[in-house]
């Protein structure tokens, strides 16, 4: 019998798949059942993982390589990964980047560079893929956000700007997306402890300010995102559209 949980027989694409919290959500997606196209910028990243997840789950993989920072690569995406499968169920928009900068010193190349890749990228296969999804009779859109969209964060103009308008895009596809069976979430996490987080807030000095914030008193796994991602995407969540959740451990209660 399945539970709300299966994502048996679904087809989704992950951008930002070759690490960190994009590959920990092909693996949760995969061990949920689904067909997978993997997108990141280089093959040589993606294809080991593609072959684990088909080995380990016996689910379908594509790689489609794309660079998010170009608009073209980013249709082209839309249309080889509904093309894979023939078509799609879930979409997640995971792939982000950040320059940490204070407000005064942005610089006009950075600051469109990340709008481009946070913004634009997400919000055009949300368009292009939700599209087919309705046409289809119904899916799910999850944009992985982050914490700062909501709360301002120094040294992260440009970052939490696109997040906070990632934010916006997502819950105006919930809204004209959604009669046409088509929800649309985001997930915002806090710090997330992948490889990249171990680096920048690893020092115990840098991290405290941050954990006495936290009422669980630690910072995410991927694991926490990717359970998030897999009810999002799920039948689990079929009431659930237009959200922004927090897996925050408390932080933005305070």
């Amino acid at each position: 019998m399945s539970t709300p949980f299966d994502l048996t027989g679904k087809r989704a694409l992950v951008t930002g798949a070759s690490q960190g919290i994009g590959t920990d959500v092909v693996r949760a997606l995969a061990a949920a059942g689904a067909d997978l196209v993997l997108s990141a910028r280089s093959a040589a990243a993606l294809e080991p993982l593609a072959q684990a997840v088909t080995r380990e789950h016996g689910v379908r993989t594509a790689v489609v390589t794309a660079d998010l920072a170009r608009a073209a690569d980013v249709e082209r995406l839309a249309e080889e990964s509904l093309a894979a499968f023939g078509g799609l169920d879930v979409l997640v928009s995971n792939a982000g980047i950040s320059f940490p900068q204070m407000a005064v010193d942005v610089d006009a190349d950075t600051w469109d560079l990340t709008m481009a890749v946070n913004v634009r990228a997400p919000a055009l296969l949300g368009s292009r893929i939700g599209r087919a999804m309705a046409a289809a009779g119904g899916g799910s859109v999850v944009n992985v956000s982050s914490l700062a969209g909501s709360l301002a964060l120094a040294e992260h103009y440009a970052y939490s700007t696109s997040k906070a308008a990632l934010n916006m895009a997502t819950k105006v596809l919930a809204l004209e997306l959604g009669p046409s069976g088509v929800r649309a979430n985001t997930v915002s996490p806090t710090v997330v402890m992948t490889e990249m987080g171990q680096r920048v807030w690893g020092e115990e000095v840098k991290a405290a300010p941050m954990l006495a914030r936290i009422p669980l008193g630690h910072f995410a796994e991927p694991a926490d995102v990717s359970n998030a991602v897999v009810f999002l995407a799920s039948d689990a969540s079929a009431m659930v559209n237009g959200q922004d959740l927090k897996v925050d451990g408390g932080f933005s209660v305070a």
